[in-house]
């Protein structure tokens, strides 16, 4: 194997911008040879030692040398900082010295604080006692785990960088002619302070302490600290042959399979029933008018195509404008002179211009919006870091890292709205996906708990989704943030904790199999801020900050899809994203959206949705308010499941608005605020709602998307009926307490 294709396979992977570039200096020392040669008008000859291109190339070196030096110090000094808070935490109160030495006057050891005065160049022993609390001692054995592999880690660095240094010298002596490989050596790199043989000893030594005090302290049937750093090896290696293959897979378009034709056989018959459906929904006098008739087909049609997964979603999303534009089913609304509403089918060509008008909504600018912010993140290590935080609050329990993630997503959909939301909190937990197994079920457990969170947290303010600024534009007079509040946060923590207990269930999650947390522990750039991740803050938290009062501010900025310029502007403007990034948007999402999109349009347009409404309308005159809630929960989860949650609200609202007036006890608010939270419920198809489109999208690294129609019809489907059946209880009672 070529040593610089080892070096990528056996460095931390979290720390590879800091060992030595070796495949840089190699392309620099073929780079000097031509430039030699081509100087050169006469024999070979040997460059001196003071030559410019032989100092181009040393320099290269002490710029890497440098640069690991001061990385390596700083990790050294994090790990004693850790070891004296593991002695301060878990070990009685007496004085405690770790040895150390004072190996270089200008680069010391990162030495720990210590209670006593005694001098850095002695040693103590330290008492292997731990206190008898069982929690503390397990707490103690993980900390252990994590420093062993942390300094193994560091060891393992030193050794590959001094191996670099001395491969990639010979080389340059090889190919410029030169002996400067044993001088850079002997001058310059073993004098650094991490080659030293001090410090090598020094960090053997630390290593020795950790076991020590590990296995003094380690019970029956605990693992050894040299099995787990084997494991974490093996689940760094796979973690690197999963991000090669993702990087050839974006560049070359590779096919993991090639028996995609001969496994959608099946289908054939699957197809062929939803033809025939289609064609007889066509033909049928379901409806009068023959355009609701049509786009009653298309539904019946485009949900069948999307449930069953015949053809892959965003083709499904692209036949939906075409069938609508065909079959004409758009109309348009005019008002005669004596103010009646007078409805005509568009043609092929209005019809087109309408649909495509309406597919480039102000969401899908959202969308793009959230996909430059999250690829910002990702790109500059944010998100890793961000998921860092979330994990050491959340721990490495499976159970407890879902429920975390499922809180930080409904908290986001709160202030941002559950279209943006999901995006960013998908790509916050990239770096845990990375770290599982491409069969574990954890991974879709966890984007499925995000997607359906981020549908609860459209109902936690009135900013949080449309369909809430719809509802309270029919409510008179508009509810307070404070009576919205009491309503809707029990319901999104109820909401939240069945879905997680349903997810805990369906994918048969254990917390005996824990989340790796080694692979979080440290950022991309060793901890430091750089200016551009400033940048990148700023500007998302501006963006933020605009959506909230976007709704408050409309007449000055607008919609918020024209607010979402801003973060592509400031990125792509920049150069902090390039048009690679953006060519690697999640463009299927797109196209699922404008689908959707249009189907809502042509569902509104020709007047499906009003007419069903109105018949149910008829038939519940004279019932209570809760029976009216419910019966129109029913319809509109059923309806929000198939098209837009933002349309089936548009549409189904205004009627139940009108229909609260003149019930026995009107009380048209209540209904309408419990029919905007059942639409925000309804998650059971990708379809359902921006989150599960965004969440259907997602691959591993051998582009297997982690979810399919039937996790949604198996997770979203039950968990949508159990959290409406809250809305129309709790809910109910809630709103009555409250006023509305």
């Amino acid at each position: 194997m070529k040593f610089a294709r080892y070096i990528q396979s056996t460095a931390v992977p979290e720390w590879s911008e800091y060992y030595l570039q070796y495949h840089q200096l190699k392309a620099l020392i073929y780079t000097l040879e031509i430039e030699k040669k081509s100087s050169l008008n006469e024999s070979t000859a040997l460059l001196p030692i003071g030559n410019t291109d032989h100092g181009r190339f040393i320099q290269a070196l002490d710029d890497s040398l440098a640069k690991i030096i001061q990385f390596y110090t700083e990790k050294e000094c994090e790990a004693n900082v850790e070891l004296d808070h593991i002695l301060t935490c878990f070990y009685p109160p007496e004085p405690v010295v770790i040895a150390i030495q004072d190996l270089n006057p200008d680069l010391p050891h990162g030495s720990s604080s210590s209670t006593t005065d005694t001098d850095r160049s002695s040693a103590t022993s330290i008492t292997m006692d731990l206190k008898d609390d069982p929690d503390l001692m397990a707490g103690a054995r993980t900390k252990l785990i994590d420093l062993y592999i942390y300094l193994s880690k560091l060891k393992s660095f030193v050794s590959l960088n001094l191996t670099a240094f001395k491969k990639i010298l010979k080389k340059y002596d090889k190919v410029m002619d030169t002996k400067q490989s044993q001088i850079y050596i002997f001058r310059k790199v073993t004098e650094a302070y991490p080659f030293q043989a001090q410090t090598r000893d020094y960090l053997n030594d630390l290593i020795g302490r950790v076991e020590q005090i590990y296995n003094s302290n380690k019970k029956d049937g605990v693992v050894d600290l040299s099995v787990l750093l084997t494991e974490k090896a093996t689940n760094d290696q796979k973690m690197i042959w999963m991000d090669r293959i993702r990087e050839e897979r974006k560049f070359n378009d590779l096919s993991i399979s090639g028996t995609e034709a001969r496994d959608r056989l099946p289908f054939i018959g699957i197809a062929l029933m939803s033809i025939t459906i289609f064609v007889y929904l066509l033909n049928s006098s379901l409806f009068e008018q023959v355009e609701q008739t049509r786009c009653f087909a298309v539904l019946v049609f485009a949900s069948i195509l999307w449930a069953t997964e015949l053809m892959p979603l965003f083709v499904t999303a692209l036949l939906v404008p075409f069938l609508v534009i065909v079959l004409r089913v758009i109309r348009s609304e005019d008002e005669s002179d004596d103010g009646r509403i007078i409805y005509t089918r568009l043609s092929a060509m209005e019809a087109s211009k309408t649909v495509f008008a309406s597919m480039l909504s102000p969401v899908i600018m959202l969308l793009l919006g959230g996909f430059a912010i999250a690829a910002a993140l990702n790109k500059y290590g944010i998100a890793k870091s961000l998921a860092s935080f979330v994990l050491s609050k959340a721990g490495s329990r499976p159970s407890n890292v879902l429920i975390v993630n499922m809180l930080v997503a409904s908290m986001a959909s709160m202030w941002i709205s559950n279209v943006a939301a999901p995006v960013l909190c998908l790509s916050l937990i990239q770096p845990i996906l990375r770290t599982l197994p491409p069969d574990s079920s954890f991974g879709p457990c966890l984007i499925m708990g995000i997607a359906l969170a981020s549908n609860l947290g459209g109902i936690a303010s009135p900013i949080a989704s449309p369909q809430n600024v719809i509802a309270i534009q029919n409510m008179s007079p508009p509810p307070s943030w404070a009576d919205w509040f009491c309503v809707s946060i029990p319901l999104c923590l109820l909401g939240n904790l069945i879905v997680w207990l349903w997810l805990l269930k369906s994918y048969k999650i254990k917390n005996e199999n824990p989340i790796p947390t080694a692979a979080t522990t440290t950022t991309n750039n060793g901890g430091k801020i750089t200016p551009t991740q400033i940048y990148i803050a700023c500007v998302t938290l501006f963006t933020i900050l605009l959506w909230c009062i976007a709704r408050t501010y409309r007449d000055t900025l607008g919609d918020m899809g024209v607010i979402a310029i801003i973060p592509l502007i400031a990125f792509f403007g920049t150069g902090i994203l390039t048009k690679d990034e953006f060519n690697n948007f999640l463009w299927n999402v797109i196209i699922l959206a404008m689908g959707g999109i249009a189907l809502g349009k042509a569902v509104e347009s020709s007047g499906l949705l009003h007419t069903i409404a109105l018949h149910i309308s008829e038939r519940v005159m004279g019932l209570s308010s809760f029976q009216v809630l419910f019966i129109f929960s029913c319809l509109v989860l059923v309806i929000a499941t198939f098209i837009s949650h933002t349309v089936a609200a548009l549409i189904v609202i205004p009627i139940v608005a009108k229909v609260g007036l003149h019930l026995t006890d009107p009380n048209p608010r209540l209904l309408i605020m419990g029919t905007a939270f059942v639409c925000s419920a309804a998650m059971g198809l990708p379809v359902s709602g921006f989150p599960n489109m965004t969440a259907i999208s997602q691959e591993n690294a051998l582009g297997t998307p982690y979810l399919k129609t039937k996790d949604f019809l198996k997770n979203g489907v039950p968990c949508s009926i159990l959290i409406m059946l809250c809305i129309v209880t709790l809910g109910y009672v809630l709103m009555e307490l409250t006023g509305i």
